[in-house]
């Protein structure tokens, strides 16, 4: 690489890996530290950072736990009351996102922003105990208006402390940060296997129960094979409601009543988790932070946030984060009603994602450190790949219960790319938009929130064929944007002002008018 082009962007440690191989890469980057030696108070302050992001990371398991598991469940077992209340919840996170994480955590602080917000969550949880639309909707509202302001401050939380410790132990900020995502999408991802294997058990405990009650009665009906015809790609919601002719075995109400239990303790405990167990993020330099710490009125902050979307980076980079959302709705309503229910039964909803969880759990930790060998480009370029080839495989397969491995091929494939995008996606908002996090971060799960906004109105309406084309789109249009901001960092390309800041895009097209009239 010639010294004209580490002057055009490399310098910038989020992208300093690329390559591949560190050795061929040039010098480290200017955010590198010399590695030193601790002392013994150090090491404890080292100790400390790390205790924080796993307690974070534990407490936000805990409440995913509950509400993943929830949501899996929502377009086979509430239908219609299910999904429109999930909709419903991701239009009110958007509208948080536009105007409450940025003015919560000025006044909270990150760490009380996390515990507050994590109570909307139960009020969603504990509506599963009478379904209905007067109940779900509007603590769906609720839930929505308090995850913008959690997830903002759980990435701000892990970014401001990944920048503290790099600093304490003399390593590489981008390369911390996302070692710490990682970590976070470890315990997170698991969520997906504590929560169904909980259902599963007790979908299993309860057909045991009934087995004795009944001496030896048949468990299940008959698959019906005609039925099978609908599944798959051929699935549509609103004719399946209908006819009523596909094999979904709703649970027994002592089930979700035991399972709502369960949840509603899982998500309470999470709250007090972080209100006990975490360091005000104020001992790591909170006040210091560029954004709601400036002592900016809320107004002035809540047009930080959309003044942010100015930024070139920021606009290339919603396609890829609108399809995150897509992706994770459609797993988790589409693929689990139109597949695995109507293919197998609600029954094997529980296994097949917590093989999905297993894989994804697993994924995001070992990402981190692959990033670090081969650079990022690989890891996003496998993730489309592998999620362009499972939707063609789902456009032409048929489910059918001889199929049972495929089901859960599909899951634990889906699960390895699914990782990709939360672990990378995450880390990337970090890193090259430093001291905005508050904005940034707002934005990533505004276009996110969209994303599943977009999945969800349509889940009870839009046939499966339809959706899958809609994947295919999202996830070229995502990655052509993740590949502009490659092409533009590695060569220079983003234009900055004589004082080192970005130029906005507005500004870009209006000196480009200026110049062709001119010209």
């Amino acid at each position: 690489m010639s010294g004209s082009e580490k002057e055009k962007g490399q310098s910038n440690p989020a992208f300093v890996a690329d390559e591949g191989n560190q050795e061929k890469a040039g010098p480290p980057a200017s955010g590198n530290l010399p590695a030193k030696t601790l002392t013994k108070e150090e090491k404890m302050e080292k100790y400390r950072m790390l205790k924080n992001v796993f307690v974070i990371s534990f407490a936000f398991m805990f409440l995913f736990t509950s509400f993943n598991s929830m949501a899996n469940l929502q377009s086979s077992i509430n239908k219609v009351q299910g999904t429109t209340a999930l909709s419903t919840l991701y239009a009110a996170l958007v509208v948080s996102c536009a105007f409450v994480p940025t003015w919560m955590i000025k006044k909270f602080k990150a760490k009380w922003t996390l515990a507050v917000s994590m109570l909307g969550y139960s009020t969603y949880i504990a509506a599963q105990f009478y379904p209905r639309a007067w109940t779900l909707v509007p603590t769906s509202i609720i839930l929505g208006l308090g995850a913008a302001p959690m997830w903002s401050a759980k990435c701000t939380y892990l970014t401001q402390v990944g920048t503290k410790y790099a600093e304490l132990v003399g390593e590489n900020a981008e390369v911390v940060i996302v070692r710490f995502f990682g970590i976070f999408f470890l315990f997170f991802q698991s969520t997906q296997v504590w929560g169904n294997l909980i259902s599963s058990i007790l979908e299993d405990y309860l057909l045991f129960c009934l087995a004795v009650l009944s001496h030896g009665v048949e468990e299940r009906d008959e698959i019906n094979e005609e039925a099978l015809l609908s599944c798959g790609v051929n699935y549509c919601p609103h004719k399946e409601a209908a006819s009523n002719t596909t094999n979904l075995d709703a649970p027994p109400l002592s089930k979700i009543y035991t399972m709502a239990s369960i949840y509603l303790v899982c998500a309470l405990l999470s709250s007090v988790i972080i209100a006990f167990f975490v360091d005000p993020l104020t001992k790591y330099g909170e006040d210091e932070r560029e954004g709601s710490s400036t002592g900016k009125s809320g107004w002035e902050l809540l047009v930080a946030t959309f003044n942010h979307m100015r930024h070139p980076y920021q606009l290339l980079i919603i396609p890829l984060t609108v399809w995150s959302g897509v992706e994770q709705a459609f797993i988790g309503a589409d693929y689990t009603a139109a597949y695995v229910s109507c293919g197998l039964g609600v029954h094997m909803v529980g296994y097949v994602m917590i093989c999905y969880g297993v894989c994804d759990a697993i994924c995001s930790v070992s990402f981190s450190p692959l990033v670090k060998i081969i650079g990022r480009v690989p890891i996003f370029t496998m993730g489309a790949i592998i999620n362009l080839c499972i939707i063609i495989a789902l456009r032409y397969w048929v489910p059918h219960p001889d199929d049972i491995v495929v089901f859960f091929i599909v899951a634990a494939l889906w699960g390895v790319s699914d990782a990709v995008w939360q672990t990378q996606i995450n880390a990337l908002y970090g890193v090259i938009f430093p001291g905005e996090s508050e904005a940034a971060f707002s934005n990533y799960r505004l276009w996110e929130s969209f994303g599943f906004i977009f999945a969800y109105v349509g889940s009870t309406t839009t046939c499966v064929s339809t959706k899958t084309s809609n994947l295919i789109v999202s996830l070229v249009f995502g990655i052509a944007g993740y590949y502009a901001i490659e092409i533009m960092e590695r060569y220079g390309l983003l234009k900055k002002d004589r004082e080192g800041q970005v130029v906005p895009v507005d500004q870009l097209v209006s000196d480009a008018v200026q110049a062709r009239k001119s010209s």
